[in-house]
C-alpha cells in the first residue's frame, strides 16, 4: 500500500510525495514517461542499479550518470557537466531526469532540468533521511556559489519525490543523524504529536538499534514530516511567508557550514542545522533551548558551537535571505509553534 501526499497552489497539481514499502515499486510511478536519463550518486549505486534494471526492462532507460557527490563538487560547473551529457544523449524536451541519491543530487538534478532546453521533467528518488523529510521536497534547488550555501538555483517542483524507508537501512549512521536533525526540526515547527515519536525512535538508533527494525515507524514519521513541508509549500511556495518557518536553524547553520569549510573542519548539513535550532532557542528562552539540547543530544546530534559567533557574523550577513540589512530569523515560542523576527545580525548575536 502507497501514500500519496499533493502539492498543489490555487488547486492546480504540483508535485506528489510518494511513500512505498520498497524501490522497485516506483515503477508505477514512471508508466506514463517514454524517455528517462537517470542521474544517481554513486554511493547510492546500489539503489539505482535496482531502479536501472526495471528500467531497462520496461525500455524506458536512454541513460545513467553516476555522480561523486560532495558539498566541494555541488556546484555550476558540476550542473554543466549535466547538461553536456544530456545534451549529448540526445535528451528532448518529453525527457524525465530521475535523481537517485541525496540531497546534494536532487538538488543538482532538479537545478539541471530546470535549465536544460528551458525546462524538462524531473523527479526524486531520495536515498537519505534527510532527503526525504526535507531536500527532496518542495521545489527547491541548486548549488553553491563562492563557498556558500545553495546561492545559485530555482525553485521549480519534480513531477513526483519516491520515499520508502528500505534504503535507510544501510545509511551510514552520521547521514542518518544528519536527517534526523531535519525531522526534528520539522516537528518544531508542526507538531501533530510527532516530535515526542520521533525523539523515541530517534533516541533509539542513535544508542544503537538498526533502523530496519523501527522501518513502520519511521514510515509513518517521515511521511508525517513530508506533509508538514508540502502543506507549508502548496500555501507559501516561493517563500513569500509562510514557507521561511523551514530555515529553522538554518541561518545559523549556513554560516557553521560556511566557516568550518574556510577551517577545514568536518561537519554536515544536519549537524549544521541541530546546532542551528539550539542557537534560534536561545533567542527566546532558556529552558525551551535546555529541552532541545537534551532531546538532540540523546538523539546523537551535535549541540554546541564549534566556533565563536563573531566568526559567524560574516557569513551570516551574506545569507541570501538577508533585506535590507536584517534577516529573517525563526525563532521558537514552543513545540509545535515557531515565528520570524527581523533582526541583524548584530543584534541576534547580543541576545545569545
Amino acid at each position: 500500500m502507497q501514500d500519496v501526499i499533493e502539492i498543489r497552489e490555487g488547486g492546480k497539481l504540483l508535485s506528489r510525495v510518494v511513500s512505498g514499502a520498497e524501490i522497485e515499486a516506483v515503477a508505477a510511478h514512471l508508466d506514463a514517461y517514454k524517455h528517462i536519463w537517470m542521474v544517481y550518486d554513486s554511493n547510492a549505486a546500489a539503489h539505482a542499479f535496482r531502479v536501472e534494471s526495471l528500467l531497462r526492462r520496461s525500455g524506458k532507460l536512454c541513460g545513467s550518470k553516476a555522480l561523486q557527490v560532495s558539498e566541494e563538487n555541488k556546484t555550476i560547473q558540476t550542473v554543466l557537466e549535466l547538461e553536456d551529457w544530456l545534451l549529448g544523449e540526445g535528451a528532448d524536451r518529453d525527457a524525465l531526469l530521475l535523481a537517485v541519491g541525496g540531497g546534494i543530487t536532487t538538488d543538482m538534478a532538479g537545478f539541471a532540468a530546470t535549465i536544460y532546453k528551458r525546462g524538462i521533467r524531473f523527479a526524486f528518488i531520495p536515498t537519505t533521511l534527510l532527503a526525504q523529510v526535507d531536500a527532496a521536497i518542495g521545489g527547491k534547488t541548486g548549488v553553491n556559489f563562492h563557498s556558500l550555501k545553495n546561492m545559485l538555483g530555482a525553485i521549480r517542483q519534480p513531477d513526483f519525490t519516491y520515499i520508502c524507508p528500505e534504503v535507510l537501512d544501510t545509511l551510514p549512521a552520521r547521514d542518518f543523524r544528519s536527517g534526523a536533525a531535519e525531522m526534528l526540526k520539522t516537528f518544531i515547527i508542526e507538531d501533530g504529536g510527532n516530535y515526542g515519536k520521533a525523539v523515541s525512535v530517534l533516541c533509539d538508533i542513535a544508542q544503537g538499534a538498526n533502523p530496519a527494525s523501527h522501518r513502520a515507524g519511521l514510515q509513518q514519521l517521515i511521511f508525517a514530516a513530508a506533509a508538514v513541508k508540502a502543506g507549508i509549500v502548496s500555501r507559501d511556495q516561493f517563500e513569500n511567508g509562510e514557507r521561511r518557518k523551514l530555515n529553522l536553524g538554518h541561518t545559523f547553520a549556513h554560516a557553521i557550514e560556511w566557516k568550518a569549510r574556510e577551517a577545514g573542519s568536518d561537519i554536515t548539513h544536519g549537524e549544521a542545522v541541530a546546532i542551528g535550532i539550539i542557537l534560534a532557542a536561545r533567542l527566546t528562552g532558556k529552558a525551551l533551548s535546555e529541552k532541545l539540547r537534551l532531546d538532540f543530544s540523546h538523539a546523537g546530534l551535535p549541540t554546541e558551537l564549534p566556533f565563536s559567533l563573531e566568526d559567524l557574523a560574516a557569513a551570516m550577513q551574506k545569507d541570501k535571505k538577508a533585506e535590507a540589512g536584517k534577516v529573517h530569523f525563526v525563532l521558537i515560542k514552543e513545540i509545535g509553534e515557531v515565528y520570524t523576527e527581523d533582526m541583524t545580525v548584530a543584534e541576534a548575536l547580543s541576545k545569545l
